[in-house]
């Protein structure tokens, strides 16, 4: 693994040793991975198909038509995937009030804003990712946001980081990823990129 072990990535300068930043979203900048479990579960139960817990963080990062044809090949269960993910988006737009930063990322990204190059790259649908940013009040921060839409394969494939690498005009390995899941950790290695977790520092610090 590629891990950068910083103790104080959150306090220090990371220009010094960095050219860009890139942060996934979900988990990363935003505290919203319960609220995304509460809309896949009530959605997958109305349908049939059972989405435990573990299995959901173990996904983070993958499309949502991916994770509902692996599931739903798994428990031989047939559903609509595109009205599926409609229903499971649209549920968790309703959670989207009770959103809340990832306090200690986020000021990560202020302190460097304005100093190096951001961007974001998410395994999530771009209305749904602008719209997270926008709510705390991020939107505007980063020089490129990369969503499912924008590459054909996805976390733990490396498309997703090197696309926002090259939307900033940045060396791929002279990025340093902020991420919540071993799929996206996979995928900054795959980029040649360090990667940070983020999900002790924030444990730690209590969000």
């Amino acid at each position: 693994m590629n891990e950068f072990n910083e103790l104080r990535w959150w306090q220090d300068d990371l220009s010094e040793r960095f050219d860009a930043l890139i942060f996934d979203c979900d988990g990363t900048l935003t505290d919203s991975m319960p609220l995304h479990y509460r809309a896949w579960r009530d959605t997958l139960l109305a349908r049939g198909v059972e989405f435990p817990e573990p299995r959901f963080y173990s996904m983070g990062g993958m499309p949502t038509d991916k994770i509902i044809d692996i599931l739903c090949g798994e428990q031989n269960v047939s559903v609509d995937v595109d009205a599926t993910a409609q229903a499971k988006e649209d549920a968790f737009e309703e959670l989207m009030g009770e959103l809340q930063p990832l306090q200690i990322v986020c000021d990560c990204a202020a302190r460097h804003r304005g100093q190096m190059p951001m961007a974001v790259a998410s395994g999530g649908i771009r209305p749904i990712v602008e719209r997270q940013l926008k709510q705390i009040e991020m939107l505007d921060w980063f020089g490129a946001i990369v969503t499912s839409e924008d590459t054909e394969l996805h976390k733990p494939e490396p498309d997703a980081f090197l696309l926002a690498a090259r939307l900033l005009d940045v060396n791929p390995t002279r990025c340093l990823v902020f991420e919540d899941s071993p799929l996206g950790f996979d995928a900054a290695c795959r980029a040649g990129m360090q990667f940070v977790d983020v999900r002790p520092t924030v444990a730690a610090n209590g969000k």
